[in-house]
């Protein structure tokens, strides 16, 4: 079943579960991978009082993960036997679709480390159908490459990405925008595609949208700003959020843009980014919570914390410190996935 007869589900859609690829490289992170696995766990408990925390991680690693669970209280957990490369889970990991007869099925895009950045990648290109046997959910599979933090969309057909990913010649180069709208369609159940050009510096991924821009409703979405011209995101920034002035919903309404500033930059000295590509777009919505990254910036993290509080009235919005996360150039939306409740029968 595909097309017209399927739906992507908005982020704030009811959620059952959020999937998370456990650490465990040494050769990454500055030597940091322990701080990183406490990291993990405080987001595992975070999400685990919303929704049930599942875990990719190889069997021998289960014994470990646990005890940093345990440590941190986290009891709505589910630990599976799926090895992994890395930590990225919104990239590699499956992308949750309603059926309109109900049901879910997975959209099994293939990854290849973002444009073959990274290898070796072939334990994260399984997750997909990894997590599909493990839930008996039927996967739709495609040839295209794609990343889920490249796609964000709205629950009613509006999905927005950058020229600077899906048009970037080391992901499809033998597919023109077109074909990669029809694929998304396909794949996806959407009916509108909405391009912005570049993304944030120091982005491995070549400019990924949620570090960008973010739906916090059908019609509304917060959209980074810089204001210090001399920036290296000044100008990338800026051409993105004119563009935005065009963006309708399939419905034909005028989509609201809420500011959301930049955190101050973030250097890292003699590693291989020197501006890390620290966002606050970079949040989970949960339930009744949304979690946003923050860099231990009083005045900037309270900022962005408040505009997001006014955008989520009813939820929680609570800040963890990913300053280690965006060494390695993502942040909490980039290592999650989530699966949203099955949808009720048409």
């Amino acid at each position: 079943m595909q097309g017209a007869a399927l739906r992507w589900p908005a982020e704030w859609e009811p959620m059952e579960a959020v999937w998370i690829s456990w650490p465990h490289r040494e050769d990454l992170w500055q030597g940091g991978l322990q701080e990183l696995m406490g990291i993990y766990a405080g987001l595992a408990s975070a999400i685990a009082t919303e929704a049930e925390v599942r875990i990719n991680a190889a069997a021998a690693l289960h014994p470990m993960i646990e005890r940093h669970l345990i440590a941190r209280g986290v009891q709505n957990y589910h630990l599976y036997d799926h090895p992994t490369n890395d930590v990225w889970c919104r990239d590699h990991g499956p992308i949750f679709v309603h059926r309109e007869d109900g049901g879910m099925q997975i959209a099994d895009w293939t990854f290849n480390a973002w444009g073959g950045k990274f290898a070796p990648w072939d334990a994260d290109n399984a997750i997909p159908q990894r997590i599909a046997g493990a839930l008996q959910l039927p996967a739709l599979s495609s040839k295209m490459i794609l990343e889920g933090g490249a796609i964000e969309g709205n629950g009613q057909g509006l999905l927005l990405t950058t020229e600077a990913v899906l048009l970037n010649p080391n992901r499809n180069p033998g597919m023109s925008r077109a074909e990669i709208e029809a694929e998304l369609h396909r794949m996806l159940g959407t009916r509108s595609v909405f391009w912005l050009g570049l993304g944030i510096e120091g982005d491995d991924t070549d400019g990924h949208i949620d570090d960008m821009v973010r739906f916090v409703n059908a019609e509304a979405v917060v959209s980074i700003t810089e204001a210090d011209a001399h920036s290296p995101h000044y100008r990338v920034l800026a051409e993105n959020n004119e563009r935005l002035q065009d963006l309708r919903t399939p419905q034909g309404s005028r989509v609201e843009i809420v500011p959301l500033p930049m955190p101050k930059p973030l250097v890292a000295k003699d590693w291989r980014l020197e501006q890390l590509p620290a966002s606050y777009a970079n949040f989970l919505i949960c339930n009744g919570a949304v979690i946003v990254p923050i860099f231990m910036q009083e005045k900037e993290d309270d900022r962005a914390l408040g505009i997001l509080r006014e955008c989520f009235p009813g939820r929680r919005v609570l800040g963890i410190d990913a300053r280690r996360l965006v060494l390695e150039g993502g942040a909490i939306h980039c290592i999650t996935q989530q699966q949203p409740k099955p949808a009720p029968k048409c």
